[in-house]
């Protein structure tokens, strides 16, 4: 068992309050600080603490790839950790967003490749990007297509003679989101202003109250944006600690605020639809949505043992699990496959492996390299558990 030090990446959107109070840092930050990573994606890899030196994991992974990974990890995932941990700590909207399934990555990143250098490119790299979000403080999102004749109802209710074709499209059911999507995210420029500033202004009735709140709030933020209006074609989520949201690919989706736990595959492909100022391909985000209802977004957790939960997802490159440490339950074990990141939510816990013992506490991070067998948690508090999920 290591210590693990998680870079922070200071994107606009971040909180100067959450990671570095959950860290007892002062606050708020200097700065803006959005998510503490917690993996080897190369973009911002965590270091190892071996004595007085960290190293990179990236390095850790290549120099020892068998002790690190294992022979199932290394042998799926062509020696990569195929999982990045988060700590996401919005404080502003995400952009509106969706992920490749990993065909689609696979595609994208190839003919990406082919691009001219000065291009934009939509794949960094040719893997998918399921995740989850497991939230440790109060956490709002939007996550997957709602009933689209509830939204049909919402957007009618602005009595918007330019939106009577979205409405009519959305009447339709399922078969007509592809076309109501696109007609919004296609809106002429020169009238995207005057179009969000209407929603804005307009007041729907104490019907609608959820929704006026929604439109006002990130019309505030992104002015002039289509993506306020998609927003309404969600299912709009409130989540209170240790409840989780899973987005499987294709889903539309957007974080709004709050803190939660995030893991997902290591991959960096984000196909954005609005509600950001940076690139946003239309016709690409269309190929990979998936123009479905999600009926239920939230991800129940299953009990592992004694003070451990866990939250089962289709797919081999992550698992997540949930231990809790009290006066009732004041050890608990767990085996899982590969390398194994642990992160402090409250209290202190002690994590022994077979090579060692870390205390975690809130904020700070630990690994646990795949031959470190079983490991032991004792203390009080609680950490999440990120590992493979073969």
């Amino acid at each position: 068992m290591e210590p693990l030090h998680g870079p922070i990446r200071d994107y606009a959107w971040g909180s100067r309050t959450v990671i570095a109070g959950l860290q007892g840092r002062p606050v708020p930050s200097a700065g803006p600080e959005a998510e503490l990573w917690l993996g080897a994606h190369p973009g911002s890899p965590a270091m190892v603490c071996q004595g007085e030196a960290r190293v990179s994991l990236v390095e850790l992974l290549a120099a020892e790839p068998g002790r690190w990974l294992g022979d199932e990890v290394l042998a799926r995932f062509d020696g990569r950790l195929p999982y990045l941990m988060k700590l996401l700590a919005p404080e502003a909207p995400l952009s509106l967003q969706a992920h490749p399934d990993p065909e689609q990555a696979r595609q994208g990143y190839a003919t990406d490749q082919a691009l001219p250098p000065t291009a934009h490119r939509n794949y960094v790299d040719p893997y998918h990007k399921p995740e989850m979000l497991v939230a440790v403080a109060p956490f709002e999102a939007l996550c997957g297509f709602r009933d689209p004749r509830v939204s049909a109802a919402v957007l009618e209710a602005f009595d918007i003679p330019a939106l009577k074709p979205v409405v009519a499209a959305l009447r339709t059911g399922v078969d007509g989101l592809r076309d109501a999507v696109q007609r919004l995210l296609s809106w002429p420029a020169v009238d995207r202003a005057a179009l969000v500033e209407t929603v804005r202004t307009t007041d729907l009735g104490p019907g609608y109250v959820a929704e006026q709140e929604l439109v006002r709030g990130l019309a505030g933020w992104y002015p002039g944006d289509p993506g306020v209006l998609v927003a309404l074609l969600l299912n709009h989520v409130r989540l209170e600690p240790g409840m989780a949201i899973w987005m499987p690919a294709g889903n539309l989706h957007a974080y709004l605020r709050g803190a939660g736990v995030e893991i997902m595959a290591a991959s960096d492909n984000v196909l954005r639809g609005g509600l950001t100022p940076k690139h946003v391909d239309v016709p690409e985000l269309l190929r990979v949505l998936r123009f479905e209802v999600l009926d239920d977004p939230l991800l129940q957790s299953v009990p592992v043992a004694p003070g451990v939960v866990g939250w089962r997802v289709p797919v081999e490159d992550f698992s997540l699990h949930r231990v809790r440490l009290d006066e009732e339950t004041q050890q608990a074990r767990l085996t899982l496959t590969g390398p194994r990141v642990v992160l402090g939510a409250s209290g202190a816990v002690a994590v022994r492996d077979a090579a060692g013992e870390v205390t975690v506490e809130p904020g700070r991070a630990a690994i646990s390299a795949a031959d470190g067998g079983e490991l032991l948690f004792s203390g009080r508090g609680e950490v999440f558990v990120g590992a493979a999920g073969i």
